[in-house]
């Protein structure tokens, strides 16, 4: 390469194509239990198995999820949408098409705001992600070839299941975003309540489209599909490879053809698995037994006043109104549950015991809820209870270390009982008495003569030498504010 040689630089164009599995309990069509790890074939019925003669019937629960999911993004929902057949050879669908919607989706536009560490930069990044449409459909069943490599297996409980399928713009450009963007969505998606985006139960999967253009150009290139990526360690691994397949391919003075692509783990590597199809090869028509879903602006109010705050909004009080840091904030909006358990009980202690409640909420109470495996709506534990163990640490009553290694585990033993009793039970008050503590220092002062030296020549830091004496001496049971002025003032006598 000379020295007016310049190597081309390429940037990768990624959109994603998102399938949330919705948390309904019957199938998008008919009756059919919509059930993860049941055994095989026992969810069907005969309008899942498209016996000749049934009919569909749309599932409301699906409409009222999509439209609420819309909402949550910033979309606008269309007054009307219309179910399509979209045919194609599915192996693990009855039917041998899918019914699903095409030029008339329930929601379009909207976005979700990123946040990721930036992999040229290494910094904190936001970026807003444009979304193109959701729209709904049913899912496929599943095949299964690890039980025999010359048999495929059938498991239609899956088919029919109902599926939002988002699809945004080729706003993305590295695997740090994509994992954002996915890590975002599986949140608001458990947030608002339509689906428990459990990517390793296939709830949330996504297909990844990939293209890559020099840096600086504005024109988009040939994309390929990797689909069904339920792992974003998977989903960046394969857009890594595959970015760099493709600039390989241009580099040598190729072209880089349509291809729907299948990543295999095992090898790090995407392999084609049939030659892209265009919209037209799908042969998409409007369902003829399936009406047009139409939104009327009492169903959009009702939907609109059953949406939670969301997390931006609930971030932002926690900040604003409670002075929360960030790493609290951002750990008590993890899950919606667990923010509104937090609001309330903000909501009725003195704003001195906010960051108390926080602390108490991630430290104690949330790891003792999951371990009794109950919802924070049934804990034990009443916030009238938990406001009177606060007290008592503020007031120096009993000491933080005492509350929270002994007295808390006590509550939850006996929740019948309140904090101070169980505090008084458990001789655990501090004493703050001028007498007993001025006897206490003085017998350590005349112990440690030559400490006393040290610290009078300036070795300061020995004063929590002589508190820790003084707690030892008392039990635990010395008042540390006025013990430490007692101590103060004798070591500088």
């Amino acid at each position: 390469m000379t020295a007016t040689e310049t190597k081309t630089q390429y940037e990768t164009i990624i959109g994603l194509e998102v399938h949330v599995q919705l948390a309904t309990e019957s199938k998008a069509f008919c009756a059919d239990a919509v059930q993860f790890g049941s055994e095989p074939n026992t969810h069907t019925s005969v309008i899942s198995l498209a016996h000749p003669g049934t009919l569909p019937r749309a599932n409301k629960r699906q409409i009222e999820f999509a439209t609420r999911l819309g909402l949550a993004l910033g979309c606008k929902i269309n007054e009307r949408s219309f179910f399509d057949r979209k045919n194609y050879f599915y192996a693990d669908l009855p039917k041998g098409y899918q019914i699903t919607q095409d030029r008339t989706p329930i929601c379009v536009g909207g976005a979700l705001e990123i946040n990721f560490i930036d992999p040229k930069t290494q910094k904190p990044t936001t970026k807003i992600i444009k979304i193109h449409h959701i729209h709904m459909e049913e899912d496929a069943g599943k095949s299964i070839h690890d039980q025999d490599p010359s048999v495929s297996f059938i498991d239609l409980n899956r088919a029919g299941t109902p599926l939002l399928e988002i699809v945004t713009m080729p706003d993305l450009r590295s695997g740090e975003e994509v994992d954002a963007f996915m890590t975002g969505m599986r949140h608001l998606v458990r947030w608002v309540g339509v689906s428990d985006g459990n990517m390793e139960e296939g709830s949330m999967r996504c297909d990844v489209n990939i293209s890559i253009r020099p840096e600086g150009s504005t024109e988009f290139m040939t994309r390929c599909e990797v689909k069904n990526v339920n792992s974003m360690r998977f989903a960046r691994q394969a857009i890594k490879y595959e970015a760099t397949r493709q600039q390989s391919i241009v580099e040598k003075g190729g072209q880089v053809e349509q291809n729907t692509l299948n990543f295999d783990p095992t090898t790090g590597r995407t392999t084609p698995l049939r030659s892209k199809e265009n919209a037209h090869d799908y042969r998409y028509f409007p369902d003829p037994d399936l009406p047009p879903v139409v939104i009327t602006p009492s169903f959009l109010e009702k939907i609109k006043s059953e949406m939670p705050l969301l997390p931006k909004e609930a971030r932002q009080i926690l900040m604003e109104q409670y002075g929360l840091p960030e790493y609290d904030t951002n750990f008590l909006t993890e899950e919606i549950a667990v923010f509104n358990y937090a609001q309330s009980f903000l909501s009725q202690v003195a704003p001195t015991q906010y960051k108390a409640v926080s602390n108490l909420i991630i430290n104690k109470i949330l790891p003792a809820a999951n371990e009794l495996k109950i919802e924070l709506t049934d804990f034990p534990l009443t916030i009238s209870q938990l406001s009177d163990f606060l007290n008592l640490i503020e007031t120096g009553k009993v000491s933080n270390s005492a509350a929270y290694q002994n007295l808390f585990p006590a509550l939850l033993d006996t929740p019948s009982v309140s904090a101070t009793e169980m505090a008084e039970k458990l001789n655990l008050f501090q004493n703050s008495d001028t007498d007993f503590l001025e006897k206490i220092v003085q017998e350590v002062i005349e112990k440690n003569p030559q400490k006393v030296a040290e610290y009078r020549k300036g070795k300061k830091g020995l004063l929590g030498f002589f508190m820790g004496e003084v707690m030892k001496a008392s039990k635990g049971k010395a008042e540390p504010k006025t013990t430490n002025a007692l101590v103060l003032k004798a070591l500088e006598s």
